[in-house]
């Protein structure tokens, strides 16, 4: 059985084991220590049994942007424990914290343009959109998608390339309204509009 729960620092260097194990991408330890220091409410780890770490997901604060809005570093999961949705779980703990604890309007990420199976996760079952295409963006020089995720509190208005726009979403649901000095962006034309 594998439990899901907060990272604690005893736990960074399994992290970090199984980010060797799992991804092209590699941290120094510091890296870790630094996210749990700095966000410790964003990090998760999938626990096996035996207490082996099997997955992980290390996420942040952008707070210097124009909205506050998370962001996953990393998320892996051991060739072993995956299709048993623990990445779905894991992602769903960290855009939790960043909504409860930091008000995050959206979340973001950056995921290898190859990688079919990761863009499956983060489309179909985790609902981020595809904002961009960073040319080059990986060591190798593989290009990455920007994709990003409008979290409950709020409703993506703008889908596609370029800063994506939120609005609050009522308590039914139902997207705030907007006055008439609110400008909305069109997902289709790329314009803006006043509404």
């Amino acid at each position: 059985m594998v439990c899901i729960r907060p990272a604690v620092v005893a736990d960074l260097l399994q992290m970090q084991r199984c980010n060797l194990m799992c991804l092209p991408e590699n941290y120094q330890l510091k890296y870790y220590f630094y996210h749990a220091l700095s966000w410790p409410q964003l990090l998760y780890v999938a626990e096996d049994y035996d207490g082996t770490i099997v997955g992980y997901v290390l996420a942040k604060i952008e707070e210097e942007a124009s909205e506050t809005h998370g962001h996953i570093t990393s998320l892996a999961v051991a060739r072993s424990h995956r299709k048993l949705g623990l990445a779905t779980k894991l992602m769903t703990a960290a855009h939790a914290g960043m909504e409860d604890t930091f008000a995050a309007h959206y979340a973001s990420l950056h995921v290898r343009a190859s990688n079919r199976g990761a863009l499956h996760l983060y489309m179909d079952t985790l609902g981020y959109d595809l904002c961009d295409r960073e040319a080059q963006y990986y060591a190798d020089g593989e290009d990455a998608f920007d994709m990003r995720k409008p979290l409950a509190g709020f409703k993506n208005v703008k889908r596609g390339k370029g800063k994506a726009e939120t609005l609050p979403i009522g308590a039914l649901g139902e997207p705030m309204p907007r006055t008439s000095s609110d400008t909305v962006l069109s997902a289709e034309a790329g314009k803006s509009v006043t509404a």
